[in-house]
């Protein structure tokens, strides 16, 4: 068919190629015609033996090739070569009903050297004229060593002398070609083609290239004349060398083996080429021939346009290997040989050259939209799957889910794949981050066919992109009469963050306890606070008067982070209140309700110097701390319980104060607090990070009516610290007594009255840390006549 077969004719050589396309799921053999024997189908053996190769080359075409001087080829007075070779092609591997397409070929070769050596893929080739002199008396050791062996030539007989490191072999040409080798003449030449790595070869290295070589010599007799001719051929094995960017063909420059006498070595020509085409100016394509004393050195850019790359996969890793199909052809005389061309043909291909592929993220945030850019690849990879966050699709069901998937191509002639998936995706993943912006992350898993091999590599990226989109929400607040209300939009809540009251989710339940109102709309929450309930701060207290704050934190869901702090405060007025500060501190607004009236200027707590602070004719307001005054301590359940009294110093007419057994008027302060929770004393360990508690407060009288007076009557009370605990010596009355806090003190009180009706109850008894009777803190030791122990105020 047009176009299936190129051939042409370069130097001595046939070369032919078969157009891959024609050739699809199809199976094809090649026959040499022979013109007595017919068709002979082309193997291993009869290629390397007689003259033929047949590879592919770079781009994967089958490519034949033949030496004018091979076995079948019909010579015209060695200037005229016509070889024929039969195309069978079939559908079949069994080649059945094959169509066999006969294709002559034709190559015309006049300008033959006295000497010209072919160092083909599979064999070496040696070809020389025969009118060189028989014999010459100078430079011969070689040969002359070979005349006691031609005594015994037969009669017009061809022999080949083998010379190895194992010694000499003399066989004749049948069995040499038993050995694999092919020996024959034309008009006027001789010619010895060689297999590589025969037994009768040897392995040399010539200015660091290894050379094989086989030295020979061919004899022949014939009357009174004896023909021996030098047929040793020698061809490189290595020689090529790579860099990440370049591949470097060198070859010796002079080969010891077939220059006689170096001296007279004279390099007439070097040319390069391409599969069969000379390159005239390597330097225009980035080439470089360059050669010095020693070595003809090729240097080619990997990826160069005569040559291919090819992607690859090896241990999981993508990578390519670069080939190109290259001959060089050398052109020297000498004294021993006049010209010689040397000729060698080299497909070379470099090893895996790993190549991580990049992902290259594109992403405008203000479109919403995932640009993402996976390369680069070389034509011969496809896409045959794609998973967003672990669901795979197809490509085209990618495209149906909504996904944009398309090739692109990139300046250097590789592709990548681009693939364009939106913000609000389901298979996005979301993160709310920093204060007001959200993280999108495209999870991708890449499946891609790569080579001809169609070998399936497997790539994963994470691409993330984080836009400021979420706007955080401002809160409002005012107040009534009794109550604190905040209000704030609930878009995000519970979502992106919570509200938190100090370090406690402020939820349904919690709201409940502390007696808040929680209430929801299509589009806020609205929260109502009682002035006297838990988490209110009051920020000013004074009679009559309370400024007070309720703050709530806005907190990210899962770091807790504090976004933002929403507080309503508002001033409040109110005749009779009792608030218990998280400090200790406790504000009393007191209002005395007796009969008759009383002086509220004279109105006290249990220690007398504890004055109201504010007063007017019917309140009285006191502020002091739960360490002082004479205020007790208990423990009830999980509550710490402080108690202290207000009472009026004297009865209306008295003016001098006694010890009595019950006051005129007693009113009742108690603050209650979390016993979990710490309380800011200088006695006890507070968290830092958590807000203390606010106490409860409540007031109540003991006796309020002037009615149950009782009259009142003088106590003798005398109190003493003993040394120990035999209470037989004391401390000095008023003196100071220092003590470590694990360290006992035996206190001593004695009631001297002998009334029958009065007995002795030890209220409270206090220890403080410095020599000031009234500084706190202080740690009591009895309270309300019962004994602490000291431990449960060691943390």
């Amino acid at each position: 068919p047009p176009g299936f077969v190129e051939s042409s004719c370069r130097s001595r050589i046939f070369w032919m190629k078969l157009n891959k396309l024609f050739l699809q799921e199809k199976f094809f053999q090649l026959e040499i015609y022979d013109p007595y024997a017919g068709p002979i189908l082309l193997d291993e053996k009869l290629a390397s033996r007689c003259g033929y190769v047949l590879s592919e080359d770079v781009w994967g075409n089958p490519v034949f090739r033949a030496s004018v001087l091979g076995c079948h080829v019909a010579n015209e007075a060695d200037e005229l070569f016509t070889l024929t070779v039969n195309i069978k092609v079939s559908s079949f591997s069994s080649m059945r009903a094959a169509v066999t397409y006969t294709y002559p070929m034709y190559c015309s070769y006049h300008s033959w050297a006295s000497r010209e050596i072919m160092c083909e893929e599979n064999y070496m080739e040696v070809s020389v004229k025969t009118d060189v002199p028989a014999v010459s008396n100078d430079y011969t050791v070689a040969w002359m060593s070979a005349l006691p062996e031609t005594q015994n030539v037969a009669y017009q007989q061809w022999q080949l002398m083998f010379v190895s490191p194992s010694g000499r072999k003399r066989v004749t040409v049948s069995d040499a070609v038993k050995l694999g080798y092919s020996f024959n003449n034309t008009l006027s030449r001789v010619y010895l083609r060689a297999p590589y790595h025969s037994n009768e070869s040897d392995i040399g290295v010539v200015s660091g290239v290894n050379m094989n070589m086989v030295t020979s010599t061919s004899m022949y007799r014939q009357r009174w004349l004896l023909l021996l001719i030098d047929t040793t051929v020698s061809c490189p094995v290595d020689g090529i060398s790579f860099t990440d960017t370049t591949l470097t063909w060198t070859m010796p420059r002079v080969i010891p083996t077939l220059v006689v006498q170096e001296s007279t070595f004279l390099t007439k020509n070097i040319v390069m080429g391409v599969d069969d085409q000379v390159i005239v100016n390597p330097e225009e394509k980035n080439y470089f021939l360059k050669h010095n004393d020693t070595h003809i050195r090729i240097t080619i850019p990997i990826g160069a346009q005569e040559g291919k790359l090819k992607s690859s996969v090896s241990g999981g890793l993508y990578g390519v290997t670069y080939s190109i199909d290259l001959f060089l052809e050398h052109t020297w005389t000498d004294a021993g040989w006049q010209t010689t061309k040397y000729t060698v043909i080299k497909s070379i291909t470099t090893p895996f050259m790993p190549q991580m592929p990049t992902v290259i993220n594109n992403t405008v945030p203000e479109e919403r939209l995932f640009n993402v850019a996976f390369g680069h690849f070389l034509p011969d990879v496809s896409l045959v799957a794609i998973a967003i966050g672990n669901v795979p699709f197809t490509p085209r069901e990618a495209q149906y889910h909504g996904f944009k998937v398309y090739e692109t191509l990139f300046s250097n002639r590789t592709k990548g794949f681009i693939l364009e998936v939106s913000f609000d995706d389901p298979y996005v993943l979301k993160e709310y981050v920093n204060r007001n912006e959200t993280k999108y992350t495209l999870l991708v898993n890449y499946t891609l066919s790569v080579g001809p091999e169609m070998t399936l590599y497997y790539h994963s990226a994470e691409v993330e992109c984080v836009i400021p989109d979420i706007e955080l929400p401002e809160a409002l607040g005012y107040c009534d009469e009794e109550n604190l209300y905040l209000t704030l939009p609930t878009f995000g809540l519970h979502q992106y963050w919570e509200l938190y009251l100090g370090n406690t989710l402020l939820n349904r339940h919690v709201a409940l306890t502390n007696g808040y109102l929680a209430a929801t709309n299509s589009t806020h929450l609205i929260l109502q606070i009682p002035l006297f309930a838990v988490g209110v701060i009051y920020e000013e207290v004074s009679f009559q008067k309370i400024k007070a704050r309720f703050d709530v934190a806005l907190r990210k869901v899962r770091t807790m982070e504090t976004l933002q702090m929403f507080s309503v405060s508002c001033s409040f007025n109110s005749s009779e209140f009792i608030i218990c500060q998280p400090d200790g501190t406790v504000m009393i607004s007191a209002q005395m309700k007796t009969v008759p009236a009383i002086d509220m200027s004279k109105t006290k707590l249990r220690d007398s110097s504890c004055k109201p602070r504010e007063y007017n004719e019917a309140h009285a307001f006191f502020k002091f701390h739960v360490t002082t005054c004479g205020t007790s301590v208990r423990f009830e359940g999980d509550h710490i319980i402080y108690e202290n009294e207000i009472s009026y110093e004297t009865l209306p007419g008295q003016s001098i104060p006694t010890i009595t057994r019950d006051p005129d008027y007693r009113l009742t302060v108690l603050c209650y607090y979390q016993a979990k929770e710490t309380l800011v004393l200088g006695a006890f360990v507070s968290d830092p990070v958590t807000p203390p508690p606010f106490g409860s407060g409540t007031m109540g009288p003991r006796s309020n009516t002037a009615a149950y007076r009782r009259v009142r009557q003088a106590l003798n009370v005398v109190s003493r610290v003993s040394k120990d605990e035999s209470f037989m010596e004391f401390y000095e009355p008023s003196m100071v007594i220092l003590k470590q806090s694990v360290e006992p003190v035996f206190l001593e009180v004695e009631l001297k009255d002998e009334s029958p009706n009065v007995e002795l109850y030890l209220e409270n008894c206090w220890v403080t840390r410095s020599l000031d009777f009234s500084s706190t803190p202080r740690w009591n030791i009895t309270v309300d006549g019962c004994e602490i122990n000291g431990s449960e105020y060691a943390a």
